[in-house]
């Protein structure tokens, strides 16, 4: 039986937002360095803009932005990635200092041939491959930041032996199965 309380919660993480200049552009760098599968496109050229105060109202944009265009995007089998293009008064991508969402993660099995591979389809990465921090910093471990063409920071990582937990954990992590291609 569904406890009504457990309702209210969120289940997971289903989709994560993500803004570009350029979605075609965005999509050849996810399609040919992270191996993502269009689901949908949201609203194509061939629609109306989404605009007006309501829209700005709804979603927070600024006066006078514009959707052009929404391309849902699924990557191995964590939550799904939306991607926007839209048009009006805009900032540069965020970075890990900055407040809010800064990076999103993906879970690599050979995380250099990874690595090499996005750096192929346009991306920039930060640094070489280097070991993670405390309870991901097990045997085989690593990460790497690179920087996607629109400016957003993507995280490429690998634990193969899997995360430790301190004793007074209360979960833990959520980590993706195994690909089956």
């Amino acid at each position: 039986m569904t406890n009504k309380k457990n309702l209210a919660l969120p289940r997971a993480v289903q989709h994560i937002g993500v803004t570009v200049s350029d979605l075609e552009a965005a999509t050849t760098f996810l399609v040919e360095g992270l191996g993502a599968k269009i689901a949908y496109d949201g609203l194509s050229p061939d629609d109306e803009p989404r605009q007006g105060p309501e829209v700005e109202r709804q979603l927070g944009l600024p006066q006078g932005a514009a959707i052009h265009r929404q391309r849902f995007f699924v990557i191995g089998n964590g939550p799904g990635l939306e991607v926007f293009e839209i048009s009006g008064k805009q900032r540069e991508a965020a970075g890990l200092a900055d407040f809010g969402l800064n990076h999103v993660s993906f879970y690599c099995d050979d995380i250099n041939e990874s690595l090499k591979r996005l750096v192929a389809a346009g991306g920039t990465a930060l640094s070489e491959v280097h070991g993670n921090s405390r309870y991901e910093d097990s045997e085989g471990n690593g990460s790497v930041y690179v920087k996607a063409p629109w400016g957003m920071l993507i995280e490429l990582q690998t634990i193969p032996e899997g995360h430790y937990y301190p004793s007074d954990s209360e979960a833990e992590v959520w980590m993706p199965t195994p690909r089956a291609d």
